[in-house]
């Protein structure tokens, strides 16, 4: 199964983040990792879930308009060079990077990297070809 991430469009006012936060607090789902990207006018908000399909239907419901994507989740070494040696995989198999984000895991002992890139498939394939550990949505949803 696919590393789902939700996608949330938002008004770049006030309140309105964190009333995206409060329906999932409400709907009882706990964010594993998250993003957001704004301009002057509107943000995205980006996030990983452990119930994807519930966290959509949770913020539809609270009329947010909600977008599902699959992402890539690697295990990175938590040191200088990490994500630079990913990036360099995914460039010189030409494999373009949407975006990126990253988080820690509750160890400590590795980041763990959230990468959209052009082609989920063949970025997959370069990074597993070269020995990165892609992880597994039940991996990354129970962190």
């Amino acid at each position: 199964m696919e590393v789902k991430q939700i996608s949330v469009f938002l008004e770049n006012k006030k309140g309105r983040l964190w009333e995206a936060l409060d329906v999932m607090a409400k709907a009882q789902i706990n964010i594993r990792a998250l993003s957001i990207a704004d301009t002057s006018e509107f943000g995205i908000l980006r996030l990983i879930v452990p119930n994807p399909e519930k966290a959509k239907k949770a913020l539809a419901k609270s009329n947010f308009t909600v977008r599902e994507n699959d992402v890539i989740a690697v295990g990175v070494p938590d040191k200088p060079g990490g994500l630079a040696g990913i990036l360099k995989i995914l460039t010189d198999a030409d494999i373009n990077v949407e975006y990126v984000y990253a988080f820690v895991e509750k160890s400590g002992k590795k980041a763990v990297v959230v990468l959209r890139t052009d082609s989920i498939s063949k970025g997959k394939t370069a990074l597993k070809k070269a020995g990165v550990p892609v992880l597994s949505a039940e991996e990354v949803y129970s962190l």
